[in-house]
């Protein structure tokens, strides 16, 4: 009998989504998910040694700590501080305080105070915000307890943090600072069992399930005064004058106090021409918001007199609102060239800079404090600095800085770290208003911030963004507009990703046919469209129009373009991959040889498409049976792929996997299995324990001891691939479907069919709801179904489910494709094993003729059918 799964060699090794037009990269037994043109090759991603392994004991012998300095500027609240020691002395699970109050009452400052005077190894402070701002400060504390860690995603650094807190529960204190939400807290809160955590917010309800509340009021009169004249004095003696009145105006709210002294302090102003001015031009109340009530009154006060100041320098005004609507951290200061020359805002910043409205933090980012920031995108018509039209402008002023600021390519590891740097922003931006007012440049930045993210796993954050940036142009620019149309392209992409190919094809198909009435059918982007339809159609399984859309396409590119044109030659490339998934080796292989040698000599060696044809050829010849010219030209692509693009680029782990999966094919067990090991965990180590790809090589190491026999490690690893299949990719995503398929596998090599059979039942049916009766996973399934029947005996229900696969293989796939014949090959067997010789010695005879014909002589599948005959032919 033949093996039991025609797909058995792991599932495919490539990107997850693509892009406009692309090439494709083979990897497992089937085509997988194309890529488009690359750039040139570029510097390599290459991580420093101390990237690797876990966090050193010495970076925590030493103390880590980012707890700001208060100082002298530091008054009163012995009380408070006295409360807290007390609060944080009982030992066991994780101790959680929450100081609420008015805004700029003064929290951070009690909380650095108390902070800075604790024990703990590591303290550790978090603007916390928001979700996104807690992973990143998490993520900080990671680089900071091991600077190498800074090459990777934030992603990655944020999780080792946390294993490191969890780890560690007596050695450290956390201070989240200014939280929003508790459920912003709570993930982060959950996953750490011990340790010490003070929170300081605004709320002062909804804490009652997350932590001991302490409420901090406003300082004592006395404190206040002392804490203006020590700013207002800290560069010589000054007239302190009027001081107590200035605090009382403020109502003794530290923030508001200690901005009005700085303010003094910086322009000559005294205290009572202060309150003139005060009294004069009060600021309008703010609106009724998370950061409305006193505080943001008081400190609107302080920013319209600060303004009226700054405003002096040309452009501060229009600088600050624009950074208004960024994050409050980290803002790279290079985004402000394009505003005026280097002197207008070497100038602009170090006015604001001056007067504490934005902070240098001399790294090429900025800081701006995020009340300040509200202030700035809340239109008041008093206020001459926020006037609505010049804060409307200021956003979308924001939206085009940052879409020209992204780099073109989100593929290239060398824009990586850029488009990490760009991305919280971009999130801010499109916070910080509806999307009635989104642009052009907004969807511009949405539809980058998503292509970088589809292609680092994180698939719940790309379709609502590319979804609102289409929405943008389409309101914006048209229905028909050109990139209005990609946009449209590039969402049915992303559907596709995710498996939602109900979505992505008609999506694909109405692009399309947009694109040929507008542009015309022979325009660039007309044919890429064209392209993408074609891959989706293989992906949804429908094969023949797959082939037969990329025929087109191929025709129409070497009509249009040239027989040598990198977009013909991705489109030669494509087909041959098309044919590989259909089976049909004898066109494949000679057109992917063709393909590699054109673009060795139009493109070179070495170019990043040239690397993706060899490894498509060489799994060609992996599928045609010719392992003695596959395994060699896989060794051979991965060490050029190392060479030209780094031990860690994306396509070096994918060509990595599939040689292990050559030595897999060629029985070398051996060699297959510590190289699925090590790149299972160079893909945990640069993307992430729940990257698709790290997924697929989890799955494919799995499948790997299943094949060496050890089945202890097998069934628990594929259980836990198919366990993080459905929690990051969705119950019935086409790769949680294939991890569910093997696990059942898994259980029957294991002679538990009382597990595999119901496995196997639910993801066949699965399958014919998802992708259809017809697909060929779908085909797949039913036979491993059969199989299973066949395992317990069970001739009357696996003979008809063979022959009703044996009909659907050839009706979708051809009498001559490998599953067909397999499939052709187990209902011979089951005919024998019921003692239907009088069947079973024909139908391997006629096989035997077909696998002669259309496979090599020396492909296993011939030498298993070959067997079997004989066996039958003893029999009878």
């Amino acid at each position: 009998m033949i093996g039991k799964r025609a797909a058995s060699h792991g599932q495919p090794e490539a990107p997850p989504s693509l892009h406009g037009d692309r090439g494709s990269i083979v990897a497992g037994n089937d085509v997988v998910n194309s890529v488009t043109q690359y750039v040139e090759a570029r510097q390599a991603f290459v991580l420093p040694p101390d990237a690797y392994g876990p966090i050193p004991a010495e970076a925590v012998d030493r103390g880590v700590s980012n707890i700001p300095a208060t100082g002298e500027m530091f008054v009163g609240r012995a009380s408070e501080l006295a409360s807290l020691d007390e609060a944080f002395t009982a030992p066991g699970e994780v101790l959680v305080q929450a100081v609420h109050g008015l805004g700029g009452v003064g929290k951070s400052a009690l909380a650095a105070q108390w902070a800075a005077g604790r024990k703990e190894t590591v303290r550790w402070w978090i603007v916390a915000d928001t979700a996104p701002a807690v992973d990143a400060g998490v993520a900080a504390l990671a680089r900071a307890l091991q600077p190498g860690l800074a090459g990777l995603p934030a992603e990655i650094q944020t999780e080792r943090a946390i294993r490191w807190l969890a780890d560690h529960p007596d050695q450290w204190l956390l201070v989240l600072d200014n939280v929003e939400a508790p459920a912003h807290i709570r993930p982060l809160l959950d996953r750490v069992p011990g340790g010490r955590v003070l929170v300081t917010t605004r709320l002062a309800s909804g804490w009652h399930r997350h932590a001991a509340v302490v409420r901090l009021g406003v300082l004592e009169p006395a404190d206040a005064v002392k804490l203006f004249k020590r700013i207002l004095g800290q560069h010589g003696p000054r007239d302190h004058t009027g001081a107590d009145a200035v605090c009382a105006e403020l109502g003794h709210l530290a923030l508001a106090v200690e901005q009005a002294a700085a303010y003094c302090a910086e322009t000559g102003t005294s205290p009572l021409t202060y309150l003139e001015r005060l009294a004069s031009w009060p600021a309008a109340m703010y609106a009724a918001t998370a950061e409305g009530g006193d505080s943001a009154r008081t400190c609107a006060r302080i920013w319209r007199l600060t303004l009226d100041r700054v405003d002096t320098t040309p452009l501060a005004g229009d600088l600050l609102r624009l950074l208004a609507w960024y994050a409050p951290d980290r803002i790279p200061r290079d985004l402000l060239a394009p505003l005026a020359t280097p002197p207008e805002v070497d100038a602009a910043i170090g006015k604001l800079a001056a007067y504490n409205m934005i902070t240098d933090n001399h790294d090429g980012t900025l800081t701006v404090h995020r009340l300040v920031q509200a202030l700035a995108r809340t239109p008041d018509p008093d206020d001459p600095h926020r006037q609505a039209d010049d804060v409307d402008q200021a956003r979308d002023d924001a939206a085009e800085v940052l879409a020209k600021a992204y780099p073109a390519v989100s593929e290239d590891p060398a824009n990586w770290p850029r488009y990490q740097q760009l991305i919280p922003h971009t999130d801010a931006l499109v916070s910080h208003h509806s999307s009635d007012y989104d642009t052009h440049a907004t969807a511009c930045v949405l539809d980058r911030a998503a292509t970088y993210r589809q292609h680092h796993g994180a698939p719940t954050l790309v379709l609502p963004a590319l979804r609102r940036a289409l929405a943008a142009c389409e309101r914006v620019l048209g229905e028909d507009h050109p990139d209005t149309l990609s946009l449209r392209n590039n969402l049915a992409n992303a559907y596709e990703s995710v498996g939602d190919l109900k979505r992505a094809v008609p999506l694909h198909e109405t692009t399309l046919a947009t694109r040929e009435r507008v542009l015309g059918r022979d325009h660039l982007h007309t044919l890429n469209s064209r392209n993408s339809l074609a891959h989706a159609y293989g992906s949804a399984g429908d094969l023949k129009r797959a082939i037969s859309l990329h025929e087109t396409t191929l025709a129409t590119r070497e009509r249009v373009l040239g027989h040598d044109h990198p977009h013909t030659l991705n489109s030669r490339h494509n087909l041959a991959n098309a044919y590989t998934s259909a089976g049909d080796l004898k066109r494949a292989v000679p057109l992917h040889e063709t393909t590699l040698a054109t673009r060795e000599r139009v493109l070179g060696h070495d170019h990043p498409d040239t690397l993706v044809s060899r490894g498509g050829l060489a799994n060609a010849y992996r599928l045609a049976g010719d392992l003695k010219r596959a395994v060699p030209l896989h060794e051979a692509d991965l060490a050029d792929c190392e060479r030209v693009l780094g031990q860690d680029h994306p396509h070096t782990l994918v060509s990595r996997g599939n040689l292990a999966n050559a030595y897999e094919s060629a029985g070398d067990l051996k060699r297959a299995v510590p190289l699925h090991e090590t790149t299972l965990a160079t893909r945990e180590r640069v993307l992430g324990h729940d990257h698709p790809h790290t997924l697929n090589s989890r799955h494919n190491l799995a499948h790997a001891y299943t094949s060496a026999g050890d089945l202890k490690r097998a069934v628990p690893l594929h259980e836990t691939t198919l366990a993080g299949c459905e929690r990051v990719l969705g119950q019935d995503h086409p790769h949680t479907l294939v991890s569910r398929g093997s696990l059942a596998h898994a259980y029957e090599s294991a002679g538990d069919l009382k597990r595999a059979i119901p496995l196997y039942r639910a993801n066949l049916a699965a399958r014919e709801r998802v992708l259809g009766q017809d697909h060929p996973d779908t085909l797949s399934s039913r036979a491993d179904l059969a199989n299973a029947y066949t395992s317990t005996g069970d001739l009357k229900r696996a003979v008809p489910l063979y022959q009703a696969n044996l009909a659907g293989c050839e009706r979708v796939l051809g009498q001559d494709h490998l599953h067909t014949l397999i499939t052709r090959s187990n209902l011979a067997g089951a005919y024998g094993s019921a003692g239907d010789l009088k069947r079973a010695v024909p139908l391997y005879e006629a096989i035997l003729a077909d696998c002669e014909r259309v496979l090599s002589q020396k492909h296993p599948l011939v030498e298993q059918v070959r067997s079997n005959l004989e066996h039958v032919r003893a029999a009878q």
